[in-house]
């Protein structure tokens, strides 16, 4: 489990294609550190597995299934990533639930500057629409966050300094594809109140 608090700014340094799949070489001093065979890391919201680990570059392989359903597919050799590790147990939740399963892309659709902050506006799949509430959490390229508006097409959510200077949101332009995992509370809720006929029990 992730809480989507974006340890550093990663970089791919190399990406080799593997047919139905791709192996992925990205660098990251902090989460690899103490890396080994197997561990988990979150790149761009993602859920990989480490293959090989040297120095502060770690290897993850990533399936046909990820590549079609996320945007790392479009990643290329300099591509700044998100990266996290997963949360020990026991330690604070600072963000919310991630799990690191991407439900589905979403567009950069508009920045607007502030002097303290920045309102970003982002595309949203209908299929995710109804998982998205004001002053909900939205997942957005792995990073934690709080939706402000809510739209049927659309989300806003608004962005201090520090998550502009250390991820990739502060990169992100209008067109850029980003992945998105709604809250997984909202997925669950909507199950079992399918189960009880629609009626809370």
């Amino acid at each position: 489990m992730f809480t989507g608090i974006v340890e550093e700014l990663g970089e791919v340094t190399a990406v080799e294609n593997l047919g139905d799949a791709s192996r992925f070489r990205l660098r990251g001093p902090v989460v690899t550190d103490g890396a080994k065979h197997g561990d988990s890391i979150a790149v761009n919201g993602v859920c990989l597995t480490v293959v090989e680990h040297e120095g502060d570059e770690f290897t993850a392989d990533v399936m046909a299934e990820t590549l079609k359903r996320s945007s790392l597919g479009a990643l290329t050799v300099g591509s700044r990533v998100n990266l996290e590790r997963p949360t020990a147990v026991g330690a604070r939740l600072g963000g919310h639930i991630v799990q690191g399963h991407v439900d589905g892309t979403g567009q950069v659709l508009e920045r607007t500057p502030s002097e303290h902050w920045e309102i970003v506006k982002v595309a949203l799949p209908a299929d995710l629409a109804r998982y998205v509430v004001e002053k909900g959490s939205i997942t957005v390229d792995g990073i934690s966050l709080t939706v402000v508006e809510a739209g049927q097409d659309h989300f806003t959510v608004s962005l201090i300094p520090t998550t502009l200077d250390l991820t990739t949101l502060g990169l992100k332009q209008p067109g850029d594809p980003v992945n998105l995992e709604v809250d997984i509370v909202a997925k669950y809720v909507e199950r079992l109140m399918a189960a009880n006929g629609g009626a809370a029990k």
